[in-house]
């Protein structure tokens, strides 16, 4: 009786289509990662621009969207939401007129980890 030295092409196939999915879910996770870094910078760069050219800060992320500053609130890409956005407000002493806080920082609302190792909520 001779034994085959090589693997059954069955499970060659099956190896080569779990390596594929992998690297899918890993090109998935990527494009998320990286619709999620633009939209905060996006968001963020709004919440600057609505505080200078309001002298005060956003009450919340609607208030970029009817000033214009944004058109509309983004999809959290890992939460599958506009709703889930962690608003982040100042302390009256920091805010721009002393009198209104407001916010001052958007994050993700997901606690999932990233693939730095980090939380999106804490992006």
């Amino acid at each position: 009786m001779t034994t085959n030295k090589y693997p059954k092409p069955s499970t060659l196939i099956i190896t080569l289509f779990s390596l594929l999915f992998l690297i899918g879910c890993q090109t998935a996770q990527r494009r998320k990662e990286a619709a999620l870094k633009e939209d905060l910078y996006r968001m963020r760069t709004a919440i600057d621009q609505y505080s200078q050219g309001k002298s005060a800060a956003p009450q919340h992320l609607t208030d970029l969207v009817s000033a214009g500053y944004l058109r509309a609130i983004p999809i959290d890409p890992f939460t599958n939401s506009t709703t889930t956005w962690v608003e982040v407000y100042e302390d009256a002493t920091d805010s721009i007129d002393r009198t209104h806080p407001g916010m001052s920082d958007v994050h993700s609302g997901s606690i999932q980890v990233s693939s730095e190792g980090t939380r999106y909520d804490s992006w």
